[in-house]
């Protein structure tokens, strides 16, 4: 307890000398004891306990010997010291009493009461700890979520100890594969259409490509570009460049042009592996690609013509390929790269977010174990496989836990319960607008007849989650929320309508996320020291994840581009020096620790005094228009402040009723909240996720000098009135108000 000799030197003298007295008057000799012992610079104890204090002392009297001074004084001395110990000893008795006396009490109330009434005693001595220290609605939501945190809690276990299962064996994806393929050679691994791709041919065509490229002299660290349609190749191709550690950036087969020339040029590819159906799209930028940059044609037709671009026709070398696996000295590893996947676009240019094994195994099995999949579930995903949700997610159930996934060329409301039905499907995914296209879909006497268990994606919206789960009669919807880049991502793990994931209010600190405050540009907002503030239940804030360097599920791995990674990356949260990834979501909390979405930072806009999220004016208005398709956005008005909604409305067939939505408008939504301008469209642009661009819809605003299409203003008294190029001006001009 004192670090020096001379410390305790003095401390016995201090003795002799009857300063630390037990017995003296003046209030307490033992707490005037312990505040001097307390009172001296020990190194590393500011604060011993009245227990040590006398510990102390029961060592200087060990020392009493060698310390000056007469014989009467060592006499008077030496008998404070005896009291010291006699204080101690009878402290010592008096607990030991004490405790015998409430282990005797237990014991006669278990024995003439029985356990029950022992447990109600403990209870209610609990409840009224709680109610005493004004815990009490802590210990009610405790009481209410324990159930659902222990669920998720043993779950995460399961996955963290998969996850190091595989990081110790140093497992890449390929690795985990080859032994679901040494245990099931000729179970089906992939359904397509009519096809069934077991197993062990997956494995055969993966290797047949590793060898081809292997051959061409590509190794590890290179990158080959995938642009393919939904197909089993698609996997195996990316699969197979794996096993050399090459890096695959799957590529959106919608890009075309200067994005898709973007999403080559950032990833650094040496090669292009492309689709004969998609050759036209990379003609038109075959001037402008790298002229090192090697292009492989994948067909389905033998001696296809050539696209005119010298490039080699992959077929043909896999034809030739060796099925055997391929003899690397540095192949694929956990912690390696393994895919580039790219952001949907919707606010600019694709960015190609970084994918590694442990990345790829961790979102994959993640959901397997949150949303309690088994290898025996079929999979149905119309998703494109170039997506996290669709080529990770659901196709990590074969690759990673052995199960069977059917996958379709592109997504068909009409056919979507149809081909769960037609290929006995267990489990299957939705994301964005699908579930809203799928209700649109006329009533179906087969809507009932799928054994589907359990659906899961993200971007169901609340306001048709409880109608759609009625029709099409889902015992569960595991709806989650993530980032391809990020590392927030949460789980419905206990079917709660609406919430997209909950952070625990007994043991928040298990995974480290929080909402934090932001000002109306989505800059954090801190406190006197510096750092984010968490924002209380029902709270609206952006959703962040701590950042814990070369764990799986904590590390920020960002994108290709680093100076983009830098912009999703927010430092001194909750102590100096630390970060975390900034998801750009504006989330709000419940009580019970449920989180919703509630819109992205950039979309939220302010109107007459008032926050106005876009995505809830935009599911409440697509449910007025019969499912339509709808995007909701704010454009400035001159001499107003904030911006003002408005809404673009998808209308191919001229059959939306515009009387009757502004009647409708007026009775669903606050006035803030009401759509100030309707554009109605005749085409829309989706992203290749079902989600709605609105940037050049936004930068478009309302004139209908720039506009063809039908333009409406609110008029507070007469509804939706035509926006013409004069009322334009005169809105300009101040005479026309919101």
């Amino acid at each position: 307890m004192l670090d020096h000799p001379s410390e305790l030197d003095a401390l016995c003298k201090d003795v002799e000398r009857g300063e630390p007295n037990g017995d003296g008057g003046g209030g307490g000799g033992e707490e005037h004891s312990s505040s001097s012992v307390v009172g001296r610079p020990a190194a590393g104890n500011s604060s011993t306990s009245g227990a040590a204090s006398e510990a102390v002392s029961i060592a200087s009297l060990e020392l009493g010997a060698a310390a000056p001074g007469g014989a009467g004084r060592n006499r008077a001395g030496s008998s404070r010291r005896w009291a010291a110990v006699a204080r101690l000893l009878r402290r010592l008795l008096l607990a030991m009493f004490l405790l015998a006396g409430l282990l005797a009490a237990l014991a006669a109330l278990l024995f003439y009461m029985g356990p029950i009434f022992l447990v109600q005693l403990c209870v209610v001595a609990l409840v009224a700890y709680f109610v005493a220290g004004g815990r009490l609605r802590w210990f009610v939501v405790a009481l209410k979520t324990a159930p659902r945190d222990i669920k998720a809690i043993s779950r995460y276990v399961c996955l963290l100890w998969t996850i190091k299962g595989h990081e110790k064996k140093d497992r890449s994806v390929a690795d985990v594969f080859r032994q679901h393929v040494a245990k099931n050679p000729t179970k089906p691994c992939l359904v397509f259409e009519d096809q069934e791709w077991t197993f062990q041919q997956i494995e055969d065509y993966s290797n047949k490509v590793a060898q081809v490229f292997k051959s061409h002299g590509y190794k590890k660290g290179d990158a080959v570009a995938l642009l393919l349609e939904n197909r089993p190749e698609y996997v195996c191709i990316w699969l197979g460049l794996s096993k050399l550690g090459i890096i695959t950036p799957l590529i959106n087969t919608n890009l075309r042009k200067s994005s898709l020339l973007h999403s080559v040029n950032v990833a650094g590819a040496q090669a292009l592996i492309y689709g004969a159906d998609l050759a036209e799209a990379v003609k038109d930028i075959a001037p402008s690609l790298d002229a090192k940059l090697a292009l492989y044609r994948l067909s389905d037709v033998a001696n296809l013509p050539t696209d005119g671009l010298k490039e080699k026709e992959l077929g043909n070398f896999l034809a030739d390929a060796s099925s055997a696996a391929p003899v690397v000295q540095d192949k694929g590893c956990y912690g390696d790269k393994l895919m580039y996947i790219y952001t949907s676009g919707t606010t600019g240019l694709p960015k190609a977010a970084v994918i590694t094994n442990s990345r790829f195994m961790f979102i994959a099995s993640g959901i397997h174990f949150l949303a309690s999949f088994c290898s025996s579930d079929k999979f149905y995903t119309p998703l494109p496989l170039y997506h996290t949700a669709g080529g990770v997610m659901t196709i990590g159930q074969a690759l990673l836990h052995g199960a069977t996934v059917v996958i379709r060329k592109k997504f068909s409301a009409s056919a979507y319960f149809s081909d769960c039905i037609k290929y006995n499907c267990t489990v299957s995914q939705y994301i964005g607008e699908m579930c809203r296209y799928i209700l649109a879909v006329p009533p179906k006497p087969e809507d009932k007849k799928h054994n589907i268990r359990v659906i899961f994606g993200n971007g169901l919206r609340p306001q048709i989650w409880r109608e759609f789960v009625a029709r099409f009669e889902i015992p569960q919807v595991c709806e989650f929320y993530g980032a391809t880049e990020g590392n927030a991502n949460i789980v419905n793990v206990d079917n709660t309508v609406g919430a997209i994931g909950f952070v625990s209010r007994i043991l928040p600190a298990v995974y480290p996320i929080s909402i934090i405050k932001v000002d109306t540009d989505g800059e954090p907002i801190r406190n006197a020291k510096g750092l984010c503030q968490v924002c209380e239940p029902g709270e609206p804030g952006v959703f962040i994840g701590k950042i814990i360097p070369n764990n799986p599920s904590r590390a920020f791995l960002g994108y290709v581009d680093k100076k983009a990674s830098k912009t999703k990356v927010v430092h001194d949260v909750f102590c100096k020096g630390d970060s975390a990834f900034l998801s750009g979501d504006i989330l709000v909390a419940d009580e019970l620790g449920y989180l919703y979405f509630k819109d992205r930072t950039g979309d939220t806009f302010r109107w007459k005094g008032e926050n106005v999220s876009t995505s809830e004016i935009e599911a409440i208005v697509s449910n007025l228009i019969n499912y339509r398709d709808c995007v909701v956005y704010g454009v400035e008005v001159h001499g107003a402040e904030g911006r003002a909604g408005m809404a673009a409305i998808y209308d191919e067939d001229g059959t939306l009723n515009i009387d009757r939505l502004a009647k409708d408008v007026k009775e669903q939504l606050p006035v803030y909240a009401r759509p100030q301008f309707i554009r109605i469209l005749t085409k829309i642009d989706l992203t290749g996720t079902f989600k709605l661009k609105k940037k050049d819809l936004q930068v478009e605003g309302y004139d209908p000098k720039r506009i063809r299409d039908k333009l409406y203003y609110l008029d507070s008294k007469a509804g939706y009135q035509l926006l013409t190029p004069d009322t334009y001006d005169q809105i300009q001009a101040g005479k026309i108000r919101f």
